[in-house]
């Protein structure tokens, strides 16, 4: 496993990092087997785990944590997120200070650990000051219980907002950020991935299966197939939709120039992902031994020139197949009071 630095921190993360989205009732609630793909895992030369609070409501950072009690904490580089809601309270969830302190002790709890590697901001939040949840961070880091922080799914301006504001007030800055990138999602490449780039940033992208729409079983000439990721999210997988079917298209036409390259779409789909000099690890987010074992090779492949050539003319640089694929919509343009004028209603 060639080891890679996490921005600027001197930090060495594998190139593969292991979601645990799937552990727990979203996806494989056997807590056994969890642990036992987890340690699979990391015998393999895996040493970044991401999870998140909200992940199963908590079960996820539970499993996590049984897996890293047999000893095995000290040699993973664990990183979780908060934002979600984790009850019906109006502030539990958010970015604010009270709710990050108040979560970070859950988690600490959940995962069994005294101290979380990386903590992230699992989504930007339009109603909290950006100095107020680096404050809260700031003092995290202080105190030992977080040693970095990072960010999730920003768009470049507050990416940049963020970084300014840590320079400005003198607090821990977001040293990576984790968003959304695939063969079918590429609109980052236009902005996210620069802007990373300029200011040091690590970049842990999610999600480079496209939800599983790279897995190799998209096929024209086969049935859609069914999981747990297009029965929770029917709008981003129903073929009547007219963006859904164009990622169709693209996954066959991807999946027949993975053939030509000698390997599966899996592998193809990842190691186009690590290839991007801004990446540092690509979160993989199997929910059984078998998807694990079948993702591991990607780490090791270099993709030719040609292929990724090829790749550019199926799916262009900086654009999305699907125009709203996995949140990745603008903030700014989630009320229409936010992108029109009082005159226009």
């Amino acid at each position: 496993m060639n080891y890679r630095t996490l921005g600027r921190t001197g930090v060495q993360v594998s190139p593969l990092c292991l979601g645990a989205m799937m552990f727990g009732k979203w996806g494989n609630p056997d807590h056994a087997d969890g642990v036992r793909i987890i340690h699979r895992a990391l015998d393999a030369g895996i040493n970044f785990i991401d999870t998140a609070d909200v992940y199963s409501q908590g079960e996820s950072e539970e499993i996590v944590g049984k897996a890293l009690a047999d000893g095995r904490r000290g040699n993973v580089i664990l990183a979780t997120k908060v934002h979600g809601p984790m009850g019906n309270g109006p502030n539990q969830k958010g970015n604010s200070r009270r709710w990050i302190i108040e979560e970070v002790e859950a988690s600490l709890r959940r995962l069994g650990t005294e101290w979380i590697d990386l903590y992230q901001i699992h989504r930007p939040s339009p109603d909290t000051d950006i100095e107020e949840t680096l404050a809260a961070l700031d003092g995290l880091v202080r105190q030992g219980k977080v040693r970095y922080i990072g960010s999730s799914t920003f768009p470049a301006s507050q990416i940049v907002e963020a970084q300014w504001v840590a320079r400005e007030r003198r607090l821990e800055r977001f040293v990576c950020e984790q968003p959304p990138y695939s063969l079918l999602v590429r609109s980052i490449e236009a902005d996210v991935l620069p802007t990373c780039l300029r200011h040091g940033m690590g970049v842990i992208p999610w999600s480079p299966l496209a939800g599983g729409w790279l897995s190799g079983k998209w096929r024209k000439s086969a049935a859609a197939p069914s999981s747990h990721r297009s029965a929770g999210l029917p709008q981003l997988f129903d073929l009547s939709n007219p963006h859904n079917q164009r990622k169709l298209e693209a996954a066959d036409a991807l999946a027949a120039l993975a053939d030509q390259a000698g390997m599966p779409l899996v592998h193809l789909a990842l190691a186009f992902v690590l290839n991007h000099p801004a990446v540092t690890s690509a979160i993989i987010g199997p929910r059984t031994m078998e998807q694990l074992e079948s993702q591991l090779p990607a780490a090791a492949i270099q993709l030719d020139p040609s292929v990724l050539n090829r790749i550019d003319e199926i799916v262009p640089p900086g654009s999305n197949v699907h125009p709203a694929e996995f949140g990745l919509e603008n903030p700014a343009l989630a009320t229409a009071a936010l992108r029109r004028t009082a005159a226009a209603g």
